[in-house]
């Protein structure tokens, strides 16, 4: 027995265990559906985590692949059997529980074994599928280079802004767009943890745009796998969701050449993920436009210190060398700061110790000839795709540009009527619609970056690289590109050899040119542009030289010595359309051009010529003259100009020829009444003898002007940003003429000398009409009457405020020089302006001027944006009310002022100007202070003293660090006393 005993006590154990685990599952069969039911929504969801993207990256690694699809098999079997038994349990009585409990484990056990199977999977996917946050993209810095620095720090200033989402990066190729984001690139990644971004994605998109390949760069980084037969759309919803599980991502789309539909790409709209940006670099501004970009920079060429450097990093040491280093430098500078065409020419040059051979390749950089290979396939032909994207007529207004001188500024008027003449332009009903689309296509060549403003206002230039690339193409060409280019050469002759028989166009402009050779006639059939214009030497132009162009549309002589022209019926012209013979100076007589009867512009501005020219009266297509500065000008026969039926622009300015009306001009001479016979006219710009004109309001044909500039009595000219309609009235007596009438077409009016002023403004104002066209007055050397003003200053003020007439409501710039007012105050109250348009005030030598409002006036100047003031002695303050809670002026831009010895305060102390970008303060040595804080963030330049800086008192102390860089020193000079500009001109 004792032997039997351990036997069956292992027998009533076991059974004991069964039974109480029977018992327990019996008992915890509620319990068990419970977890069971958890566990299974937990593997359903798990399973359902495992997301297209982890299968598609695992197609990488087959053996996991394998392993994963097994244990979603494994998973979905699983799931539907829990999902069976936990139906099957439903209808299970009380007796089959304990057993059900049983299964119920067993299946969840099997549950939770696939649940922690799974969730190691997840944790290992997602250390796959996580990606670097920014790939280093291999290239050169420019950290050290002064003009991309900058640049660079407009674009992070971007990337912190919130109201640029997407920022535009823009600039001719080969400046160096691609090298400046690859910077930005690697900057961040350098940063690690503290740049602001999840994910950095940098994708090159170039010129031949393809969505799939741009998709799929962006979908590598995203480590998203792409399969060829997925379409673009099922791609882009996958890589959108990829992105929008980023905290913030930055997507740098680099070489843009068409706008793209980022939503087709896939990518979120910055509005979606908040703080992501979009940064594209392009060549050309429109494709920013159309990308609604918020932040545009435009990356410029290099400065000449960093662009040596670059040069001397491709060229090697030997450009630091003493018989090297002066024209290595020239070498540099021919190179115009262009990165790509720097490194071409610098490594080309690497190591050349050899003199001759720099001065050679200086030479012929100068020529503009492309003297090795690579840069006709390292420069030129990357240009050559921006030109390319060029439309026909883009391309030759382009290359007629690159007929100017290397660095030449010019007008943009002067090229546009080239290519009227040349039928660029269509015909759109008149010149000044031709001109306007003219202008047009100049402002997209400058957004492509081909073209690039000038030195002067309304000018523009090419950048010398681009202008070698043009001359490349024109000289290469043998279709009607084709052109002989030697402007600005310093060229003393031409000869024959030259020339050819296929040149569409010739420029030889400012060079030393004395004489030019007599040349086979007809020998270059299909030159449609001849330039001359700049050779100051040449005194004469043989019949012989022009009989070799017979097809000629552009003729320009001007700036030679010439003293007459060859006859127009032997020279036989007849497709001439535009003659230039401007500031031909020795020039007094033409011969009769009627001849050249598809002439529509003659220009003569600056020659000295006695008479009008004769025979344009027969010319039918005649649009254009431009007698400006023909200051020997005396007649004009009658009955020639109301013949010119065609006529659209008549520049007279500065003519010594004045109109007279009928019956006031000498015999046989021509009326101004003969002008307004032309029903075409649209710009006209005339001198009148006297103030009949002003008397006769039948002069209805001024309202079909666009543009006028009509001068009564002596020749006066004063330029304003207004003169599109411009009346200027100099020495008369103006209460004798009335003026309502045309001030109602003019934008810009001008008295100077004038006699009468308070009556004249007395009976405008007792009218009650204002002027809304009127947006620049001038007033000069006037003396007025101030009792007068107050007579009239009670008759308007005397109305109600509301019924106060605002003589100028839309008065936008007003110009006072040697006025004895005492206050501005004194004209505005005077003449019921409200100033509410005014942007800007222009006062000098006014002597009795004090304040500019005085205490009784606590109005402000809402949109004055500049301020110039000069040569008042007695100007003590801007504003007497200096205890004004807010600016008088809260968005002046600009303040200069000059010579203004008793200035005390232009503001009260503590006052900030938050607008102002310009300050300029000369010989006002008792100004201590200026409106200007810390916070004013606008500020880029204050010019003045050293010593009146170093005076000045600060309310702000931090400003004056804040500022002192912008600060410009003048050399301190003596105050002059402009004692002969005081007198009455």
């Amino acid at each position: 027995m004792e032997c039997c005993a351990p036997v069956i006590g292992e027998i009533l154990r076991l059974m004991y265990e069964s039974t109480f685990s029977r018992v327990a599952n019996a008992i915890k069969f509620k319990s068990n559906v419970k977890a069971l039911n958890e566990s299974l929504e937990r593997l359903t969801e798990l399973k359902g985590n495992m997301s297209e993207d982890h299968e598609t990256l695992l197609t990488k690694d087959k053996p996991l692949r394998l392993k994963l699809m097994r244990w979603q098999r494994e998973a979905e079997e699983v799931i539907s059997k829990a999902r069976l038994k936990l139906e099957e349990r439903v209808s299970c009585g009380m007796s089959l529980r304990p057993r059900m409990s049983r299964k119920l484990v067993k299946i969840l056990d099997e549950v939770k074994m696939l649940e922690k199977d799974g969730i190691e999977f997840v944790d290992m996917l997602s250390v796959e599928s996580t990606p670097e946050r920014v790939e280093h993209v291999p290239g050169v810095s420019v950290v050290h280079q002064t003009m991309a620095s900058n640049m660079l720090a407009k674009i992070r200033d971007g990337l912190t802004s919130e109201k640029a989402q997407k920022i535009g990066v823009w600039g001719m190729g080969g400046v160096g767009k691609t090298t400046l984001v690859r910077t930005l690139n690697n900057k961040l990644r350098e940063e690690g943890a503290t740049q602001p971004f999840g994910l950095v994605i940098f994708v090159i998109v170039s010129k031949e745009f393809d969505p799939r390949e741009v998709q799929k760069q962006i979908a590598e980084r995203l480590d998203i796998d792409t399969q060829m037969e997925e379409s673009e759309e099922k791609l882009a919803r996958r890589i959108y969701v990829g992105l929008m599980k980023e905290r913030k991502f930055l997507l740098i789309l680099d070489d843009v050449w068409k706008p793209i539909d980022l939503d087709l790409l896939g990518i979120p709209r910055t509005e979606e993920n908040k703080g992501s940006k979009v940064i594209l670099t392009s060549r050309f501004l429109e494709v920013c436009r159309s990308m609604k970009t918020d932040l545009d920079v435009r990356v410029d060429c290099l400065l000449e210190e960093d662009a040596w450097e670059l040069f001397c990093k491709n060229a090697g040491d030997v450009v630091r060398s003493d018989h090297v280093r002066k024209i290595a430098k020239a070498v540099s500078q021919e190179c115009g700061g262009l990165p790509l065409a720097i490194i071409t020419v610098g490594t080309a040059m690497r190591g050349k110790k050899n003199v001759k051979l720099w001065n050679h390749v200086l030479s012929k950089l100068s020529k503009s000839v492309p003297w090795i290979k690579s840069i006709e396939e390292k420069i030129f032909q990357p240009l050559k795709l921006s030109y390319d994207f060029l439309e026909d007529k883009a391309k030759f207004c382009f290359l007629l540009c690159a007929l100017f001188p290397e660095d030449y500024s010019i007008e943009v008027t002067e090229v546009v009527r080239y290519w009227m003449a040349e039928g660029f332009m269509e015909e759109l009903g008149s010149q000044e619609d031709s001109m306007n689309e003219g202008i047009t296509t100049v402002e997209s060549l400058k957004d492509y970056c081909l073209l690039e403003d000038g030195d002067r206002r309304d000018t523009v230039k090419m950048h010398d690289v681009v202008r070698d690339f043009a001359i490349w193409i024109m000289s290469s060409s043998q279709d009607d590109s084709h052109s002989l280019v030697m402007s600005g050469t310093g060229l003393q002759d031409i000869r024959q050899d030259k020339l050819a028989p296929s040149l569409r166009r010739v420029s030889l402009m400012n060079n030393k040119l004395e004489s030019l050779p007599d040349l086979v006639e007809e020998f270059c059939v299909k030159t449609s542009v001849l330039l001359l214009q700049g050779n100051f030497l040449l005194k004469e132009v043989p019949i012989g030289f022009l009989q070799a162009f017979p097809t000629l549309r552009i003729l320009n002589l001007s700036g030679t010595r010439i003293k007459s022209f060859p006859s127009c019926s032997l020279l036989r012209l007849f497709s001439l359309h535009s003659l230039f013979l401007r500031d031909c100076f020795k020039l007094v007589k033409l011969p009769s051009l009627e001849t050249l009867a598809k002439l529509e512009l003659l220009d003569l501005c600056g020659t000295h010529i006695l008479e009008f020219p004769r025979g344009l009266e027969e010319l039918k297509r005649f649009r254009h003259l431009d007698l400006s500065r023909t200051l020997h000008l005396e007649s004009i026969p009658a009955r020639v100009v109301s013949r010119l039926s065609s006529l659209e622009t008549l520049d007279m300015t500065s003519s010594h020829y004045r109109w007279s009306v009928q019956g006031e001009t000498q015999k046989g001479q021509a009326t101004v009444e003969e002008i307004g016979c032309l029903q075409r006219l649209q710009v006209l710009s005339i001198r009148l003898h006297s103030s009949p004109f002003l008397l006769n309001k039948r002069n209805t044909w001024i309202k079909r002007l666009k543009k006028f500039q009509l001068v009564v009595g002596s020749r006066y000219i004063l330029r304003t940003r207004h003169d599109k309609r411009r009346l200027t009235i100099s020495h008369l007596n103006v209460s004798q003429v009335s003026i309502g009438w045309l001030l109602a077409y003019t934008t810009s009016l001008a008295l100077n000398h004038c006699q009468g002023i308070e009556a004249m403004m007395k009976k405008l104002v007792s009218d009650n009409k204002g002027f809304k066209n009127l947006k620049s007055l001038t007033i000069e050397n006037v003396i007025i009457n101030t009792n007068s003003w107050v007579e009239m200053v009670s008759t308007n003020t005397s109305k109600q405020s509301s019924d106060i007439l605002d003589l100028l409501p839309n008065l936008e710039e007003l110009h006072l020089r040697r006025v004895d007012l005492e206050t501005f105050s004194e004209l505005q109250t005077h003449l019921g302006l409200k100033l509410e348009t005014l942007k800007i005030i222009e006062i000098t030598m006014c002597r009795k001027l004090r304040t500019l409002l005085d205490k009784r006036n606590f109005l402000t100047i809402p949109n004055l944006e500049e301020i110039e003031i000069s040569y008042c002695d007695s100007l003590q303050n801007l504003h007497e009310a200096l205890l004004y809670h807010q600016p008088f002026v809260p968005n002046l831009r600009v303040l200069k002022l000059r010579n203004l010895p008793n200035l005390v305060s232009i503001c009260n102390w503590g006052e900030v100007w938050e607008c102002l970008e310009q300050v300029e303060v000369i010989h006002c040595n008792q100004l201590n202070c200026l409106p200007i804080s810390s916070t004013c963030g606008r500020i880029k330049k204050i010019k003045g003293e050293l010593s009146w800086w170093e005076r000045l008192e600060w309310d702000d102390p931090s400003a004056l660090t804040t500022v002192q860089p912008f600060f410009n020193p003048v050399r301190e000079v003596p105050l002059l006393i402009a004692d002969a500009t005081t007198q009455m001109l």
